[in-house]
């Protein structure tokens, strides 16, 4: 059985979502777990960390848009559509899955040393957040390849 174009597109509209997903869980949880750890001692930092716990949440939010996006356009391909319009729908959705994937990861790291670093010096989370931001610079570039190649 030959997959079709449609079944490619929404293939990859999975991954994107649930590979991105995945990883915004594993770093949120990731942050989430020092913040809880900062904020049985320090609870008035609450507002300062929660932006921190927050920050790789993104990618998954990023997948989500990107697979809403080739659903969209999986919806409006003829079912004798050719094969290399699914294949191209489905390598779209790869630089948003992998690098979601893994950036969030990544951010959620900076977000635990930005907590720990929050916790010593409160008036540094400024700080903290903005090295924490600058990972998703790297799902922001990954997203906008994605949407590109969706066309």
């Amino acid at each position: 059985m030959e997959l079709t174009a449609q079944a490619l597109a929404i293939i990859g509209a999975a991954l994107a979502a649930a590979l991105a997903g995945i990883g915004s869980a594993v770093g949120v949880q990731m942050a989430g777990k020092a913040a809880a750890g900062v904020l049985s001692e320090k609870p008035e930092l609450f507002g300062k960390l929660i932006i921190l716990q927050a920050l790789p949440g993104t990618q998954g939010m990023y997948g989500f848009i990107v697979a809403i996006l080739v659903l969209g356009r999986a919806t409006a391909l003829l079912p004798d559509a050719p094969v290399a319009d699914g294949w191209r729908l489905f390598f779209a959705c790869l630089p948003i899955a992998l690098v979601g994937l893994i950036s969030a990861v990544y951010q959620a790291k900076m977000a635990v040393s930005a907590i720990h670093m929050t916790a010593k010096q409160p008036a540094a989370s400024g700080r903290g957040i903005t090295m924490t931001v600058l990972v998703e610079t790297y799902a922001i570039l990954s997203l906008l390849a994605s949407i590109l190649l969706i066309g």
